[in-house]
């Protein structure tokens, strides 16, 4: 098990603004590239830019007399608002979602005509969260064929209906924030009072609120108004990397132990790198050092007022790299200075404090370190990414499993996704085993999925992978508990989940582990393809045929299993022979041995050109086969198109988990006996 926690549920009001802060960033930070590349080409090609080019910066007019369009409008106007719209959707509701909520904000941002970021912030959602409660309404009464029918027309006739409420009734709405909260920036910039803002910012970084502030408010804004007066100073009210640097600095020289031995290599994760989470454990070791971040950031912001200076597009991360890359043209010099001016201010202030005091917690200076890490993966509702820069841990994976570094869940257990290479066989199996564990423990609401791992996101609560396959499932949900497993079918580590389950989702004390899950629910879950409950559909008939059932194989090594079971489905028509390959291949990297004398080879994920149709195979090997060292008497070939086929594994994994029915598999005569289980097993 890579790394696993449970805690006991609590809310608040922070968690809850974490969590809505966390939606709103969540649509922008995904597409921040584009961002950046919008920002490039405007400082880049624009009149006033560093090589002017009419035809990409969208001045003067082409040969025949026509203006111009260029790049630079187009993509602001249309193309990162209907990013957002899409993601915000996606969100909520998936791909389908997303199509939805971008449809929805083409509304707003022709109804308005000027960039619509907040109206898409606004229409992804709504569009993804309708769309969601529209499908619910016939969710598993369509008749099988009319699938796509359904689907396809009620999806473009609701995004019509989104796109006229957006431009009748939405935009109108949005263009009188957008002006009333450009007038309040600007009066707060005329009147000297921007640097106040720091009063609120500083401190909400360090309890976890950047995000939200920066992407989920300032970045909206200060597009607005870079695009209006060719730069914004927005974007550096909370993305400078002066402050930080400037407590890590008063660390190198007047902290004491692990914080002063970490703090030089922090300082370049933070200033470089741009992670500037990583000096918030050194502001909570001593929580008066806020008013050295308070200090620096009003200093920063107050240079940037006085020598008119900004950025073109948002720095993501808060590297200085990417601050630079983005400083306009005429702004470098009051870039510069105040990275500069706002690192000094914080570091004297931060001296004069670390040197007036004593230890500021713990009995030493290294319990110190750890115990403020802790309380920051606390705040912040999950296993901090960076905190093994901090403590030397290896968070996230088995060594810091092994080590006692453990992931924090932000609230009720409600979203499991089993992830495998192709996500459609043993994951497929893996989850609908647990699946039926948790309601048969009364949690049906615990949504219990499958996935590919190139389709994981970090929104997930508990991730389930085989265990040569959880370093790669890590990075991209680094805020979940990881389990790592090795026998999908029956696996010990089931149980265990299952009480993580119970005891995450009631309020009574926790049991299992001993442990307890901190802060509030987050049942924010986003669909990845195959990964809808399996034995909620019915699956096309002749997916499993009589012909692909083999009562007694003649392959004696796994390798020939493999091919035996794979022919099966080629003589069907439902792959070509590059997916038998495939197959093979799979094997090579992660066996799909699954316990109960149970293996499902399947191709790999880049393989699913090769499958025409979905199908599956089962071949019985009455005497055992070696399975890496693993017998095996049942191979099942597995062929699967989006989620047709895991209806019939739900079958097959309800099966091999009943002792009592592998035994009637065993003790099988006929072909008939085989369908009928598999075909009465949900029935």
């Amino acid at each position: 098990m890579a790394t696993e926690t449970v805690a006991k549920p609590r809310t608040s009001m922070r968690v809850g603004v974490q969590k809505f802060g966390t939606f709103l960033s969540g649509m922008i930070m995904p597409n921040i590239g584009a961002f950046i590349a919008w920002g490039l080409i405007t400082a880049l090609f624009i009149e006033k830019g560093w090589i002017p080019v009419p035809q990409l910066g969208g001045f003067g007019t082409n040969a025949a007399g026509v203006p111009n369009v260029g790049l630079v409008g187009p993509m602001i106007t249309y193309l990162l608002p209907l990013l957002i719209g899409y993601t915000g959707g996606k969100m909520v509701h998936g791909h389908r979602g997303g199509v939805v909520g971008a449809i929805g904000t083409m509304g707003v941002i022709v109804g308005a005509g000027i960039p619509m970021f907040i109206g898409a912030m606004i229409m992804g959602p709504l569009g993804g969260w309708t769309m969601k409660k529209i499908d619910s309404i016939w969710d598993g009464k369509i008749r099988p064929g009319f699938e796509m029918l359904v689907n396809n027309f009620s999806a473009g006739i609701w995004g019509a209906l989104l796109a006229m409420l957006g431009f009748y009734g939405i935009s109108p709405l949005v263009q009188a924030f957008s002006t009333a909260a450009g007038n309040v920036v600007q009066f707060l910039v005329h009147n000297g009072l921007l640097p106040l803002t720091s009063i609120f910012i500083e401190p909400a970084k360090v309890l976890f609120l950047n995000n939200a502030i920066n992407h989920g408010v300032l970045t909206p804004l200060g597009i607005q108004q870079s695009l209006e007066q060719g730069k914004s100073i927005l974007f550096l009210l909370e993305a400078n990397p002066g402050p930080g640097l400037g407590i890590l600095l008063a660390y190198m020289f007047f902290g004491k132990g692990l914080a002063k031995a970490s703090a030089p290599g922090a300082a370049i994760i933070q200033f470089l790198g741009g992670i500037h989470e990583i000096y918030f454990p050194y502001v909570l070791m001593k929580p008066i050092l806020i008013l050295a971040a308070i200090g620096g950031g009003m200093t920063g912001i107050a240079t940037l007022a006085v020598t008119n200076s900004g950025l073109v597009a948002p720095a993501a991360p808060g590297s200085i790299i990417a601050v630079l890359a983005q400083t306009a043209r005429d702004s470098y010099f009051g870039v510069i200075l105040a990275v500069l001016l706002a690192a000094t201010v914080s570091f004297l202030i931060a001296s004069v404090i670390l040197k007036s005091s004593k230890t500021p917690v713990g009995e030493t200076e290294e319990d110190s370190l750890g115990a403020a890490t802790s309380r920051m993966e606390e705040m912040k509702g999950k296993k901090s990414s960076i905190s093994s820069a901090l403590t030397g841990a290896g968070a996230g994976t088995a060594a810091g499993a092994a080590a006692g570094n453990v992931a924090v869940l932000a609230g009720p257990v409600k979203n499991i996704v089993f992830a495998c290479d192709a996500g459609m066989g043993s994951s497929a199996m893996g989850a609908s085993v647990l699946r039926n564990k948790i309601r048969a423990a009364g949690f049906p609401d615990v949504k219990v999925t499958n996935s590919a791992i190139a389709n994981l996101s970090d929104t997930y609560d508990i991730v389930i992978t085989h265990q040569d396959l959880t370093e790669r499932a890590q990075p991209v949900t680094a805020g979940a508990v990881h389990v790592s497993v090795d026998n999908f079918m029956n696996s010990p580590r089931y149980d265990e989940i299952v009480e993580l389950v119970k005891s995450s989702n009631t309020e009574s004390p926790a049991t299992g582990h001993g442990a307890h899950v901190a802060a509030a629910a987050a049942d924010t879950a986003s669909d990845a393809g195959a990964e809808d409950r399996p034995e909620a559909e019915s699956g096309p008939a002749g997916i499993l045929v009589a012909e692909s059932v083999v009562l007694n194989g003649t392959a004696t090594s796994r390798d020939a299993a493999i091919d035996e079971a794979g022919r099966l489905l080629l003589d069907r028509g439902a792959v070509d022979t590059g997916y038998l390959d495939a197959m093979h291949e799979r094997e090579e990297s992660v066996s799909t041995y699954m316990g109960s004398y149970l293996a499902i080879p399947h191709g790999t994920n880049a393989a699913k050109d090769h499958i025409m149709k979905s199908a599956v195979s089962v071949v019985r090997y009455p005497d055992g086969i070696d399975w890496n060292g693993k017998e095996v008497k049942f191979v099942v070939g597995v062929a699967g198109i989006n989620n047709e086929h895991l209806h019939i594994l739900s079958s097959i994994a309800k099966v091999f988990t009943n002792k009592a029915q592998v035994a009637q598999l065993e003790a099988a005569t006929t072909v008939e006996e085989v369908l009928d289980l598999f075909g009465k097993v949900n029935s």
